[in-house]
């Protein structure tokens, strides 16, 4: 794959050449061949891993999908990135493996890059405006809907510990049983929520990503959208033995990579952080086993030009972790 395009910045420094080095060999990521896949599914995803992107069973994806689940409010850093031109743009540009949002804008802006930029279509979401106590998503689309816009993979997320996790499994069931039938990959947004997930360390504990990675796993995920669990205080009220387990933050991921199997892992960027604590998190989370990123606002919450030697700096990490098809 040909370098994504960007503007010369001579102040900018490789900064992928100025990581820190990793701990611990590298764990290797599941194979294709070895995901018990369906035709449809394994040329879909083929696409995603080898055929676009930084390529080499690699995922770089850009999201924008936070116009709903945050408000406006996430494009204030950059008001360019309110038009989801922008992002499309940008993933066209930065050569990003796929696009991932929900269907109006799929159908009112994806038609301008169709063929060019692949489409994850997120089939469900919800506003930030209830508390986070009974959290469930509605669904906005269908996996015909996706099918219909030439999308490579669809998203669903699962609140896992809300009280309505029940509603939300049967709602999966639907989607998981049409991805089926239709050949189309599953992604899983993989989110512990809940009054019940707060009392047990809370949503960013290793208790709950790891019990969530694994959930992913047993509900028929083929990708899972998972975020890196911060060590707190907090940690001290997860059940046996999470509440005694004193992990590095990278050895803290391993552990929940490795209770993901064979779904594949994509990290979650969360909230902007600089240059270096971006790429660095990059590079534990592919020694870890991830198969990629799926970073939004780190990346079109910034100017163009930025966005674009940054995605520069990420491809050059991802060619080190490049593995063949078989």
């Amino acid at each position: 794959m040909a370098e994504p395009s960007a503007h010369a910045t001579p102040t900018v420094a490789s900064l992928a050449a100025e990581l820190p080095p990793s701990h611990g060999p590298r764990v290797a990521r599941p194979r294709l061949q070895d995901m018990g896949l369906s035709p449809g599914k394994r040329t879909r995803l083929k696409r995603l891993l080898y055929d676009y992107g930084p390529g080499g069973g690699t995922l770089l994806v850009l999201p924008i999908d936070q116009g709903l689940e945050h408000g406006p409010v996430d494009f204030f850093d950059n008001p360019e990135a309110l038009d989801p031109t922008y992002q499309y743009q940008l993933a066209h540009d930065g050569q990003f493996s796929a696009i991932a949002l929900h269907i109006g804008l799929a159908e009112k802006y994806g038609h301008e890059f169709s063929g060019t930029v692949p489409l994850i279509l997120k089939l469900n979401g919800k506003t930030a405006i209830p508390s986070d106590a009974q959290s469930f998503s509605s669904l906005t689309g269908t996996v015909e809907d996706a099918v219909r816009l030439g999308a490579d993979a669809v998203g669903y997320t699962v609140y896992v510990g809300s009280p309505a996790q029940d509603r939300d499994f049967r709602q999966f069931l639907d989607v998981r049983r049409d991805a089926e039938r239709l050949g189309m990959p599953v992604i899983v947004w993989a989110y512990p929520r809940g009054e019940a997930v707060a009392k047990k360390g809370g949503k960013e504990s290793l208790y709950a990503i790891d019990y969530s990675a694994r959930v992913a796993l047993e509900l028929g995920a083929d990708i899972v959208k998972l975020n890196y669990p911060v060590h707190s205080e907090k940690d001290k009220e997860s059940p046996p033995p999470y509440n005694t387990l004193d992990l590095t933050p990278e050895a803290a991921f391993r552990k929940v990579v490795a209770s993901a199997g064979r779904a594949l892992v994509l990290v979650s960027g969360g909230e902007k952080v600089s240059n270096g604590e971006l790429l660095a998190k990059v590079r534990h989370s592919m020694d870890a086993g991830a198969t990629g990123i799926i970073f939004g606002r780190n990346l079109w919450q910034r100017p163009r030009h930025e966005a674009l030697t940054l995605t520069r700096e990420l491809h050059a990490i991802f060619r080190e972790y490049a593995q063949p098809l078989a």
